[in-house]
């Protein structure tokens, strides 16, 4: 298959089509989800830092991020470990989403084709 081909056939879609199925970035899309997270990881947990009674469930972030604690510093390393896991997260979802959008297309312009020449 020609590449002209396949923008003659892209310049015939609406947009909107074309949009749904263009692939997601992967760094990008790891580093947006992996960067809210930990600032979100940080801010409540500084909030729960500077205000005396803090959840209990604040803790159970230890169990996933070794040296995390309830304190300005732990706010620190949970950003830090928040980020990266969420970055790796963000980064396998895209490959998937990305190969399963490839694969139903390439089944669908497989199976188009073979009715085609039948």
């Amino acid at each position: 298959m020609s590449t002209t081909s396949d923008t003659t056939e892209l310049a015939e879609l609406p947009d909107d089509i074309v949009l749904a199925f263009a692939p997601l970035h992967k760094a990008a899309f790891g580093a947006a989800l992996g960067l809210t997270t930990g600032a979100l990881v940080f801010v409540v947990t500084a909030f729960a830092t500077l205000r005396s009674g803090f959840p209990d469930l604040m803790y159970l972030l230890a169990n996933y991020f070794p040296g995390y604690t309830v304190s300005l510093v732990g706010a620190l390393i949970g950003f830090v470990w928040a980020s990266f896991a969420f970055f790796v997260a963000g980064w396998f979802f895209a490959f998937c989403r990305n190969f399963s959008v490839a694969a139903s297309i390439w089944v669908a312009r497989t199976t188009h084709e073979l009715a085609a020449t039948r």
